[in-house]
């Protein structure tokens, strides 16, 4: 994994932004939860118009590939959702629904990661970091299976198991590790008040898992990696569409420009 890191004292051009938006999202997530943890369905909806709001705002000072990456994010997290929640039961809202602030959070959740990545301090401290993360979130997985949690967490342990690839065989193990920081805090913060609540039993692996899974920043990775391989495939694709637009149309002119000759 310590290969795939930058050396030290490397610069990014974002610098004070990044840290902005880190901010700014791990702030607005602890409001959004914590709001919401006796919300009504208005008031949920209310807060997914400020998430896009938000959301739209942080992307305007993004370029085209990060935009894509975010755009992929929301859609392939928001399945994913409706796939595991209201129809798995691997984890329960309040209203059993998924809220309307989850799309555009999912967004605000993965800039983040992205942007934490790329700063100054995961740049220069990656392998502190690494470490960090890699002990935190085993001895978490270790509490989980030992037998002194209150609610056993096998899931969690396998997730963690997962998590390390995408470390050690990830294409962006640095957006991984920033993932782990932002996607700890929502969950701790989200089961603690309420406003979800993980399954014992996990309906797929028939596995007690805890509340919430420990290695849970796993199932965040596979939508980051989604989102990453899948900007340059969609905005390539783009691309060859524009230009076979333009190559149509200018036979269409020259055809056109002969006739009237």
């Amino acid at each position: 994994m310590l290969r795939h890191f930058p050396i030290k004292n490397v610069a990014y051009p974002h610098k004070k932004r990044d840290y902005f938006i880190a901010a700014f999202t791990f702030f607005c997530v602890a409001i959004c939860l914590i709001s919401d943890a006796n919300a009504s369905m208005e008031k949920q909806n209310a807060l997914g118009v400020s998430g896009w709001v938000f959301l739209i705002g942080l992307l305007l000072g993004e370029n085209r590939e990060v935009r894509m990456q975010v755009v992929i994010a929301v859609i392939f997290a928001t399945i994913g959702e409706h796939f595991a929640s209201p129809f798995m039961g691997g984890y329960t809202y309040r209203f059993g629904n998924v809220p309307a602030y989850v799309p555009p959070g999912h967004g605000m959740v993965y800039l983040t990661a992205v942007a934490l990545a790329r700063s100054g301090l995961f740049l220069r401290y990656a392998r502190e970091i690494s470490i960090l993360v890699i002990v935190v979130c085993g001895l978490w997985s270790l509490w989980g299976i030992s037998g002194f949690a209150q609610q056993g967490d096998m899931v969690g342990a396998l997730l963690f198991c997962v998590f390390l690839v995408y470390l050690f065989k990830g294409r962006s193990p640095m957006v991984y590790l920033a993932a782990f920081f932002i996607t700890t805090w929502l969950e701790l913060i989200g089961t603690a008040v309420g406003t979800w609540q993980w399954a014992a039993i996990d309906p797929v692996l028939g596995l007690p898992q805890g509340n919430p899974p420990s290695g849970v920043a796993a199932w965040y990775c596979l939508v980051d990696a989604v989102a990453i391989g899948g900007a340059p495939v969609i905005l390539s694709g783009f691309k060859n569409a524009r230009e076979r637009l333009k190559s149509v149309k200018a036979r269409k002119d020259a055809y056109q420009g002969a006739g009237n000759d």
